[in-house]
């Protein structure tokens, strides 16, 4: 289960503190570890960066980032996989790809945990949505479930393995269906 630590800081102190393993989230003034990924989780996660990249990022639409601290709305979050559009990565002086993140991405995934709180993640994509995010999906490995969210809008459940996931504009030719997803947990 997540630890929440009891101490009342601002943001500002939050994110002056050393990182933890595994990290630490700043929501509603209170400080939450996030619990460390299981194998479900750790495959979910590494197989759909490395598949929106090498659709999306070869061709500079998109790049998929694993664990990235996000840091705005008053709140410093580290979805598991947050995808920004090509043009809205944030970037240094010298070009490169930036270290602090404070806008929301375009499309935010979660992916339960067995001891996870399922509203945890659901607020922050939710949080995500309210500033600016498209879609963000809750991925279900124990119910081999995916949870779509849009802005506005009633999320989705798809859980059938035939039913190809929505995904946003940008990255439309992506092609997922549910049984792909779970099927990368047989590999």
């Amino acid at each position: 289960m997540a630890q929440t630590l009891s101490k009342s800081i601002n943001l500002e102190e939050f994110l002056k503190l050393p990182e933890t393993k595994p990290a630490s989230e700043y929501i509603d003034g209170k400080i939450i570890q996030k619990p460390m990924p299981q194998g479900k989780h750790s495959t979910i996660q590494t197989e759909f960066s490395t598949t929106v990249n090498a659709v999306l990022k070869s061709r500079r639409i998109a790049r998929a980032f694993s664990e990235l601290r996000l840091t705005f709305g008053d709140r410093s979050t580290v979805p598991d996989v947050s995808v920004f559009t090509w043009e809205k990565i944030p970037r240094d002086e010298n070009g490169e790809i930036a270290n602090t993140f404070a806008i929301a991405p375009d499309w935010t995934i979660e992916i339960l945990s067995p001891d996870q709180s399922q509203t945890k993640v659901t607020k922050n994509i939710l949080h995500c949505l309210n500033h600016g995010t498209q879609m963000g999906w809750l991925i279900d490995p124990d119910e081999q479930t995916v949870f779509v969210y849009l802005p506005k809008q009633q999320p989705e459940v798809f859980d059938a393995s035939e039913q190809k996931l929505p995904v946003p504009s940008f990255a439309s030719e992506l092609n997922l269906n549910v049984g792909a997803v779970f099927g990368w947990l047989l590999e």
